[in-house]
């Protein structure tokens, strides 16, 4: 089945996307997967940075434990790196014959809707992880019975990307790329 077959109108929105090669939305999805992902963490170590140098005015002996809250956001660019590692393993090579049929573009839309929900999933988490870790932060200088506390809540926090990561393979495992018989 062709994929001009699959389609209505020459002029429509589903036209244009099977026309567009699956590769590229492949290398699209591993770009999100990663890039997003390291904009989430980046974004939350400097929340959670600013509020642990300001509250380290006050408390100087907060510094060394709260940045554990630093590497939970860069646990954040860690997911991302890692779906991309997947994801790319999941390319293959297909006859320029096949490039078009709808085998080609599930596999490459798989890829493209793995590396968003992964890239997004994980750009909430690292501002999740960077606003719990400004508050484990601010409440560990005024009462250090309160940081095992938040840095539990902060836990929970984290697993919002793996979350990500998990529903982002269960995704990738639609990409199944023609054989290359012709």
């Amino acid at each position: 089945m062709s994929s001009s077959a699959m389609v209505g109108s020459a002029g429509t929105w589903a036209r244009a996307l099977v026309k567009i090669s699956p590769y590229t939305f492949a290398a699209i999805g591993i770009a999100i997967s990663i890039g997003v992902s390291v904009l989430g963490a980046a974004w939350g170590i400097y929340i959670t940075g600013s509020s642990l140098i300001g509250a380290a005015i006050k408390a100087p002996r907060i510094t060394s434990k709260n940045l554990i809250s630093v590497i939970f956001c860069e646990a954040v660019a860690i997911y991302g790196v890692i779906v991309a590692i997947i994801l790319q393993t999941k390319l293959e090579s297909v006859p320029s014959t096949q490039i078009y049929d709808p085998e080609s573009l599930r596999a490459g839309y798989a890829i493209f809707a793995s590396g968003i929900i992964v890239g997004f999933a994980n750009l909430v988490c690292g501002l999740c992880v960077g606003i719990i870790g400004s508050s484990c932060a601010l409440s560990d200088a005024q009462n250090s019975s309160l940081f095992v506390k938040i840095l539990v809540i902060e836990i929970f926090g984290s697993a919002l990307g793996l979350f990500g990561v998990i529903v982002g393979i269960i995704m990738s495992a639609q990409a199944s790329w023609p054989s290359k018989t012709v």
